[in-house]
C-alpha cells in the first residue's frame, strides 16, 4: 500500500472549488493567470470595519475583480472607533476615505451598512436590515469572519451574515475568512485556498491605504499568514478560507 502524503492528506480534508479562480486545495494546480470568466459572479466580502475586508479577503478580491466579475466590499461599519484622538464622526470620515481607496485599488464597490463601530447591535432589527442589504446585491457567492474571533464586532458580523443566508434559503455559497490568526481568529482550520501570489502587492497596497491604522503593525502579521497559508497549499502566498458545510458547490463552475 502506497504512503499517504501530507499532500494526499490535505486533498482529501479540502474541496476543490473555482469561480474561474481557484479555491483549492494543496492538490489542486490551477494558474494565477486564468483568462476572465465568461460567468459574471456578484461576490459580496463583508467585513466589520474598513480594513477587515482588505487584510482578510484583499488578494482574492483583487484575483475576482481582476477576472471581470462584481465585487462589493460591504463594511458594517465605517470604524468609527478607530482613531484615538477623533470624535466618532471625524474617525469616520478618514476611514471611510480609507476604505475607498483600498476598494479602488482592488477595483470592488464599497458599500456600507450604517451601523457605528463601538455600537455595533445584534437585534431582529439589524438582522433584517442587514437581510435586506444583501437581498438587494444578490450575490452568488459571499465572504465574511469567522465568528471565533475575540472581536466583538467581527462576531457581530458573522451573525448577521450568517442569518441573512439562512433567510434567504442557503442559496449561496457561504466562506469565512480569517484576519490575525493566534490573535484574534481562533480555531480556523481551513478547507479552501486561494493563490494570491500575482495579487498580494495589491492586497498590501489595500490595506495600506488604511494609513490611520498604523499599517506597519498589522500588515506584518498578515503578511506572515499569507506566506504560511501558501506552503500549505503548495504557493507562494496564498489566502485560506473555510467553506460552510451546506454551502451549494454548483453555484462555482469547476477550474480549468
Amino acid at each position: 500500500m502506497r504512503k499517504l502524503s501530507r499532500r494526499d492528506m490535505l486533498s482529501g480534508a479540502a474541496g476543490v472549488v473555482a469561480a474561474g479562480l481557484p479555491l483549492l486545495n494543496a492538490a489542486e494546480n490551477s494558474p494565477a493567470g486564468v483568462a476572465p470568466s465568461a460567468h459574471k459572479l456578484k461576490v459580496v466580502v463583508a467585513g466589520a470595519h474598513p480594513d477587515d475586508p482588505e487584510t482578510g479577503c484583499g488578494g482574492t478580491i483583487a484575483r475576482y475583480s481582476d477576472l471581470g466579475h462584481n465585487v462589493v466590499v460591504l463594511y458594517l461599519t465605517r470604524g468609527e472607533r478607530g482613531i484615538k484622538g477623533k470624535t466618532y464622526d471625524e474617525a469616520g470620515t478618514i476611514r471611510t476615505a480609507e476604505a475607498e481607496k483600498a476598494c479602488e485599488i482592488l477595483k470592488g464597490r464599497p458599500v456600507f451598512a450604517g451601523q457605528v463601530n463601538g455600537k455595533v447591535e445584534v437585534t431582529y432589527a439589524r438582522y433584517e436590515e442587514y437581510r435586506k442589504i444583501l437581498e438587494a446585491e444578490n450575490p452568488d457567492l459571499v465572504f465574511t469572519h469567522w465568528p471565533l474571533d475575540t472581536h466583538e464586532d467581527h462576531r457581530a458580523n458573522a451573525l448577521l451574515v450568517y442569518d441573512a443566508w439562512l433567510k434567504m434559503g442557503k442559496k449561496f455559497p457561504l466562506y469565512f475568512f480569517e484576519v490575525m490568526t493566534g490573535e484574534q481568529s481562533s480555531h480556523f482550520w481551513p478547507t479552501h485556498y486561494v493563490d494570491i501570489s500575482a495579487t498580494v502587492d495589491r492586497k498590501r497596497a489595500a490595506c495600506y491605504a488604511h494609513a490611520s491604522q498604523n499599517p506597519d503593525d498589522f500588515y506584518r502579521i498578515h503578511d506572515e499568514m499569507n506566506r504560511f497559508r501558501g506552503h500549505e497549499c503548495g504557493r507562494q502566498q496564498a489566502e485560506a478560507f473555510i467553506r460552510h458545510v451546506q454551502s451549494p458547490d454548483e453555484a462555482l463552475p469547476l477550474s480549468a
